[in-house]
Formats: structure tokens, sequence, C-alpha cells
């Protein structure tokens, strides 16, 4: 067993090693958030959500994806996943959503038993696990505290265990957003002592912004 650290680089890639200093920016928009499902007609929270193919979240500009180059050899995640993000925001609190996705090639054609029927292997992209960060709870959850605007800020997620092979072939992709709804509900993104008594003035739209020395660690099976 080893650690790997991956880290969010420029030209969305995800890499061994930081490159360079560059950021993605992107603004957090409450009255359009990110969907957790690609499914408009649901209106509860289904389990097959976690089966949906992740490219309806990667297609808006509030979602930024890193990947790996396709694999020479299977790669295997087994145990910890610790994301830990250096972010800034206009505003004064922000949530923070990373998802580990197992991206399949383009050549596979076959549809696994149990599937969503709209769902192929071909280019199947599989989230694997996913966190969310309410970001007034980065330091801790007894002591809410407020971002300060436009300041670099280090935010730690730590994801579910997980135990998965990423198969030759494929691609590791990490994705970064900051809302995900209804499954998550919508942080007003200005800090309010109770988020549930927040009034219609505190939602507000803000721009954030994820550093390339941010990184996801894995525990990598050897």
């Amino acid at each position: 067993m080893s650690n790997q650290k991956r880290y969010l680089n420029t030209n969305q890639e995800l890499a061994l090693s930081k490159r360079g200093n560059t950021k993605e920016v992107f603004v957090s928009d409450l009255k359009r958030p990110v969907p957790y499902s690609e499914d408009i007609k649901t209106v509860f929270t289904p389990g097959k959500y976690m089966t949906d193919d992740q490219r309806f979240a990667a297609r808006r500009p509030d979602v930024h994806g890193f990947e790996t180059q396709v694999l020479d050899t299977d790669l295997t995640l087994a145990g910890d996943i610790i994301a830990h993000l250096k972010v800034a925001t206009t505003g004064t609190d922000a949530d923070w959503v990373v998802k580990i996705i197992d991206v399949h090639p383009a050549s596979i054609e076959e549809q696994e038993a149990g599937m969503q029927d709209h769902l192929k292997l071909s280019n199947y992209h599989m989230m694997v696990r996913s966190e969310v960060m309410r970001g007034r709870f980065r330091n801790s959850f007894e002591t809410p505290e407020p971002f300060v605007p436009n300041k670099k800020t280090e935010v730690t997620i730590k994801l579910q265990d997980v135990f998965h092979t990423i198969k030759a072939g494929h691609k590791l992709q990490v994705q970064i957003q900051s809302t995900w709804f209804p499954l998550i509900d919508l942080n007003p993104q200005t800090f309010v002592p109770n988020i549930y008594k927040a009034k219609a003035e505190d939602f507000k739209n803000q721009t954030h912004t994820v550093f390339n020395d941010s990184n996801v660690e894995f525990t990598i099976l050897d």
C-alpha cells in the first residue's frame, strides 16, 4: 500500500506533480445550481443517481474536471481518499464538492446488467466516490467560521473509503463543484449564524477559485 497525490493542474490535467501556478475560476449561480442527477423528473433522491453518467455535470461551466492520461496499467484505489483543496471565494461561505470518476474508454459497446436503460459502458463516466464539505466547517464542526473574501484557503475533504480498480485503458477523473442540488441544500454563500434561517437577500452568486496546488491523495494497492 502507498499514498499517491494527484494535482489539479492546468489544461484539466490530473497529474502526479504540480506544474506552474494556475487556477480555475467559475461563478456559482444559485439560480442554476448543479443538479445531483440528470433525471429532471425525479422528485425524491433515488439511489440510481450514484450511477448517473457524470458527463451531464462536466458539460457545465461551474463544474471543473481534471483527468489523467489513459492508464497503461491497472490502478487500484484501496482505502482513504483525501482532497486537499486550495480555494478562494468572493463571498464569505461556500460548499465544495469532490467527485472521483472512472472514465471508461469509448471502445466499449456493451451494457452491464443492472445499469440504467440509457447508460452504456462506452465512454461511461462512473462516479466512484463523492463528498461535500460545507466550507464554514472546514476547521471545526463545533465552531463555524467565514471565509475571508478572495483569500486563498485550505479545505480538506475526506471521502468514503474505497476499493476500486481503474483498469488499464481507462482514465481517473476528479470533478470539483460548489452546488449539488437538491441532494445538498443551497449554501447562501454569505456567512450567516444559522444557514436554515438565511433570508432571501443572503443568497448571492459568488466567484470561486480552485488553485492548482490542490491535490487529491489516494491510497493505492501496489
